[in-house]
């Protein structure tokens, strides 16, 4: 293969050369479902099904796994605050996720496993580091002892005498050194018993960092291709990943790619911090295509400052890409021939998922088009539109696909397209009698309600504008 990618542990792009020849296999972090994901959440989500889709482009078929924490600290101080059980919290926010994937375009993953359905694996996990001497056990807990393993660090270039301790447990006092982390945290007295689950060491329940290498294991092997997250996992969930599947003696992850954060205001989008943007409000005022063009446009490394101007602008230019696609189909017919994506977008993706430059041959693409349609030239223009969707279809944005053709209420749409059929019936009967002002008056009245009309060889035709 041609494509390159950045690694986060090389620090440098580097060829993609697949585990198995014509196999990619990938594990991405899914969310932790402490609350309703915001619009930072699914940018990893987004940027990474461009990778899957791409991969599969290539002619590679892709074992794709994203996981969901649904045990963790922070589960159950929220569902503690709102006085329902820890299970039920967590589930309420897993749908809260996959309906924010699903209103994006983001494909089902191959599995995506629950960390509480897989402590058994987590549980031998542990007993192989134990054997190996790179983990403890004490009074129920069970941690990492970084220094029993020179790579610590690796990962993310950091020495292990600069760091600070984990600070991810309040018995620090048990370890023997405030770097070693929690790969299982004893059940607590205040903790509902629900919340733990029966190991050699006594009942407690899993550390973050020890679910993902166990189910990236379970489903993928000791072995695979592209760990991906956001940047803020690289440490320490990623470091500690990696270190605990390594000294077990796993070769873990081969490839490690990070997108960059959705930014508020100059800071990263964060709960914590209050400035977060949630999916489910975002697409009321947004149509969620052109959400996830918004997030699809930029390198998927890049930070992204979220605002309405921003949102606007890349709407705007979707709908561009939008209005020639349907006019396309409307005059040649929107059955799909040989389509051939333009070499640039080709090349753009192939150097580490480059979507600035991809859109762009889009945008090319959709101005020979727009010239073809001009001219009346049908080959023209139905080649430019394979070409264009088959680019779309990669990015997850052609206009024609049932997830964006369907969106929203079917109802609704069907009323719209009623009354605005009904609406431009009145202004042909009016231009018909010679009524040119009321022709126009209706017009003008359609656009002010965001329809513009425009008058071709075949009739009039309409599109929202916003």
């Amino acid at each position: 293969m041609s494509l390159r990618l950045y690694d986060t542990a090389a620090r440098a792009v580097r060829d993609f050369t697949p585990l198995r020849a014509g196999h990619a296999s990938v594990y991405v972090c899914g969310l932790t479902v402490q609350g309703p994901p915001h619009v930072g959440h699914v940018r990893a989500a987004v940027s990474f099904d461009v990778l899957r889709r791409w991969l599969v482009a290539r002619g590679l078929e892709v074992t794709y796994v994203r996981n969901v924490t649904d045990i963790d600290d922070k589960i159950l101080t929220k569902a503690d605050e709102h006085d329902v059980p820890w299970w039920a919290w967590a589930f309420e926010n897993e749908r809260a996720s996959t309906r924010a994937y699903d209103v994006l375009g983001v494909l089902p993953p191959t599995y995506e496993p629950r960390a509480t359905g897989h402590v058994p694996e987590m549980v031998e996990l542990m007993q192989r580091l134990i054997e190996r001497g790179h983990a403890y056990a004490v009074d129920g807990d069970v941690y990492f002892d970084v220094r029993s393993f020179p790579g610590y660090g690796a990962l993310t270039g950091q020495k292990l005498d600069a760091l600070e301790p984990a600070a991810d447990t309040d018995t620090d006092e048990r370890k023997r050194d405030p770097r070693d982390f929690a790969l299982w945290k004893a059940t607590k007295p205040a903790e509902p018993a629900t919340a733990s689950w029966p190991t050699p060491w006594g009942r407690g329940r899993p550390g973050w960092h020890l679910e993902c290498s166990a189910m990236a294991g379970r489903y993928l092997g000791a072995e695979f291709d592209i760990h991906g997250g956001g940047l803020d996992l690289r440490f320490p969930h990623h470091e500690n990943e990696q270190a605990q599947s390594r000294a077990a003696g796993d070769g873990f992850a081969r490839y490690w790619l990070h997108n960059g954060w959705v930014t508020l205001g100059g800071e990263k989008m964060s709960k914590s911090l209050g400035n977060t943007a949630l999916v489910d409000e975002v697409v009321r005022r947004v149509r969620p295509v052109e959400l996830r063009y918004y997030l699809v446009a930029p390198h998927y490394r890049s930070t992204v400052e979220f605002t309405d101007a921003a949102l606007e602008e890349a709407g705007q230019a979707y709908r561009r890409i939008e209005s020639f696609v349907k006019r396309a189909a409307e005059r040649v017919g929107a059955d799909a021939g040989e389509a051939r994506r333009a070499p640039a977008f080709d090349a753009a993706l192939d150097d580490d998922l480059g979507t600035p430059a991809a859109i762009a041959a889009v945008h090319e693409v959709v101005r020979q088009g727009n010239t073809a349609l001009a001219d009346g030239d049908d080959a023209g223009t139905a080649a430019a539109l394979d070409s264009v969707r088959a680019m779309l279809g990669v990015l997850g944005l052609d206009p024609l696909d049932p997830q964006w053709a369907t969106a929203g209420d079917d109802g609704l749409a069907r009323a719209t397209d009623g009354l605005v059929a009904l609406a431009l019936e009145q202004r042909q009967a009016a231009r018909a009698r010679k009524d040119f002002a009321a022709a126009d008056a209706i017009r003008d009245q359609l656009a002010a309600l965001g329809v513009t009309v425009e008058d071709t060889p075949l009739g009039p035709r309409w599109e929202l504008t916003r």
